[in-house]
């Protein structure tokens, strides 16, 4: 009968507790960013070019094909931090949708800092945070197995 030894850190925490809470975490994460991304990108994408300039008035001319663009990226990347992982079908490419994301909100909280919307930066900063934690831990910490 073989036995598994699991390492204790200083609180006496096995580290088969601390890597489950940090799947658990993880899982989270994905999922509340995953909706996030897919909501805020549909919304992008699927309303009136007129009602998107009315809520943003900087968007106009070729600005309304860049929100669209940026508005399938969060579809993609919504879908991204999800399925990949809830399938095990290529799970690699959650990381890689959460760092896109995170480059996003990076871009975005330059935009908003650029233009001096200084309210939206915490939104951004959180949401960047989230996706780049998603990124460090399907990757290095708790990455998902592809299906055999």
């Amino acid at each position: 009968m073989a036995t598994t030894e699991l390492t204790q850190n200083e609180s006496g925490e096995s580290s088969g507790k601390r890597g489950k809470r940090m799947h658990i975490g993880l899982w989270v994460a994905q999922g509340l960013m995953g909706v996030a991304f897919l909501l805020a990108g549909l919304g992008h994408l699927a309303q009136p070019m007129e009602q998107l300039q009315a809520q943003n008035p900087w968007i106009s001319g070729t600005m309304g094909q860049f929100v669209r663009f940026i508005g399938a990226v969060e579809v993609l990347g919504g879908l991204g931090m999800i399925l990949p992982s809830a399938t095990r079908i290529k799970p690699f490419l959650t990381p890689l949708a959460a760092l896109g994301l995170t480059t996003v909100m990076v871009l975005a909280a330059l935009t908003h800092a650029a233009r001096g919307e200084f309210f939206m930066l915490p939104l951004n900063l959180v949401l960047g945070g989230l996706t780049a934690f998603v990124a460090w831990g399907r990757w290095r910490k708790a990455p998902i197995a592809p299906r055999a």
